[in-house]
């Protein structure tokens, strides 16, 4: 039988974290984070990381989660890594007799723990992956571009030119499988567990102004002192932490390469370009029950939430 699992996705400034304490707090889960950038350790403003004391309910309970600072922001970091390190954790949690919860925005990273998603030896060592960077960054990507649309033109009419990370992600699979990305990707949704997803959307000119907002918190904050921190103390503008939204962009500010309203201005766009991306991403799992969180109290918002795991898992809270 299927163990029980719930998640909540959704765009980045949706206000997925808040609310999922707040789920937590009515159902005894255990939050694990589903996101690329909160696992490392030192980035804290401008990955919007929860702090402890947001993981404390409205009605006073401490929410655990996980998959928080892990990881150094030097060290390499795979989605095979956090398939086995979270899988590990849904058993763990419900070994405790809890009911686990998965938070975040990540799309990848969440198909990858919830669905069967192999990863081939390759992927887990990442030397194909260092090559194939490596000759995107000599030869130029549109050249790897074009190689992949030799091998699987499916895969390649449907990711950008400048998509640098799925070109590699798509080439690497094929390289380490000679099999075609795209048929991968067909049958996906298969899932390990008995799930309940809800996803959190609102409307767009609200979520854009969200995250403008967001990203001026950020900023006074000390986003800019966070990432010279981090760049004094040696993490490389290629590592895959710092190729982040908000670290990347200043970055480019701190090292003299773009000037401060040029850095902001980007990094808003990105982020907002980085919103709709999730979104089409989760829009393609008609397994997510969609809610609109326009001014929605956040309690109020938890109550709808915990009432549709409750009957997509059959689950009676006392």
């Amino acid at each position: 039988m299927k163990k029980p699992l719930t998640v909540i996705v959704g765009p980045t400034a949706v206000g997925k974290s808040n609310v999922a304490v707040e789920v937590a707090s009515r159902l005894n889960c255990e939050i694990i984070s589903v996101d690329s950038m909160q696992i490392y350790k030192g980035m804290n403003i401008g990955t919007a990381k929860i702090s402890p004391m947001e993981m404390i309910s409205e009605d006073g309970k401490s929410v655990p989660h996980h998959l928080i600072d892990i990881v150094e922001p030097w060290d390499n970091y795979s989605v095979a890594t956090f398939q086995t390190q979270a899988r590990a954790l849904i058993d763990e949690i419900h070994n405790r007799d809890k009911l686990p919860l998965l938070v975040g925005g990540t799309g990848l990273y969440i198909q990858a723990v919830i669905d069967q998603y192999e990863f081939s030896d390759h992927e887990k060592e990442n030397e194909l992956r260092r090559q194939l960077i490596s000759r995107g960054e000599t030869l130029g990507y549109e050249i790897l571009h074009g190689e992949l649309k030799d091998v699987d033109e499916k895969a390649a009419d449907k990711i950008h030119p400048n998509d640098k990370k799925r070109i590699i992600r798509a080439l690497e699979y094929y390289y380490s499988t000679r099999k075609k990305f795209s048929d991968k990707v067909v049958n996906k949704y298969d899932s390990l567990y008995k799930l309940a997803m809800v996803g959190l959307t609102m409307e767009r000119k609200l979520l854009y102004e969200k995250i403008n907002l967001r990203v001026d918190d950020m900023l006074s904050s000390g986003l800019v002192n966070e990432v010279k921190d981090l760049l004094n103390k040696g993490v490389s503008l290629e590592a895959t932490s710092m190729q982040g939204l908000g670290y990347k962009q200043i970055a480019e500010f701190c090292l003299g390469r773009l000037n401060y309203d040029e850095s902001v201005r980007q990094l808003k766009r990105d982020t907002r370009r980085f919103a709709k991306r999730q979104l089409t991403w989760f829009n393609r799992d008609k397994r997510i029950e969609w809610l609109d969180v326009d001014h929605k109290d956040k309690v109020l918002l938890s109550e709808e939430i915990a009432d549709i795991f409750c009957r997509r898992l059959e689950l009676i809270v006392e």
